[in-house]
């Protein structure tokens, strides 16, 4: 971890309890919805459980949201030192308008599966895929993204 950081990325405070408060509020309403409206008794426990899941996540993004990315000369990791991927392990990155890849941020391909993992609003791994983004501004992760790019234009050899 003494390597020197290229590019930071995290969501401000405001951002996060706009994110949290906005799932908040859609299982809020999803519950009072199922609750309060004569529907079917299916229609209702979809309601509930589609209101507890946002719920859910509301918790887990104010619990976990709080992480910084950094990005050094070999690796994209959490500010508490977990490698998200590795730069030798990245194959491609995508953050055209038409990619599939979380708002204001960008999706790596990877070499090699990595465990799954998701951290709500900040980045998710899924097989050989990463995506960073959400509730972070859209500058810091383009900045990042052209770290990378320019990471890995040097090592193709393509970089001046």
């Amino acid at each position: 971890m003494s390597e020197t950081v290229l590019a930071r990325a995290g969501a401000s405070a405001p951002r996060r309890w706009m994110g949290v408060a906005m799932l908040a509020l859609l299982g809020g309403l999803l519950v009072y919805l199922a609750l309060t409206t004569p529907a079917s008794l299916g229609w209702q426990a979809f309601l509930l459980v589609l209101g507890g899941a946002a719920l859910f996540l509301a918790t887990r993004m104010h619990q976990t949201s709080a992480v910084v990315l950094e990005l050094t000369e070999t690796e994209l990791r959490e500010s508490d030192g977990e490698v998200i991927a590795t730069i030798e392990d990245i194959k491609r990155l995508n953050r055209g308008a038409l990619a599939v890849k979380p708002s204001n941020g960008f999706t790596l391909q990877l070499d090699r599966a990595g465990k799954g993992r998701w951290i709500p609003g900040i980045w998710w791994r899924w097989g050989k895929r990463v995506g960073i983004g959400g509730i972070m501004p859209a500058a810091d992760t383009k900045t990042m993204a052209q770290m990378i790019e320019q990471l890995l234009a040097e090592r193709a050899g393509d970089a001046p």
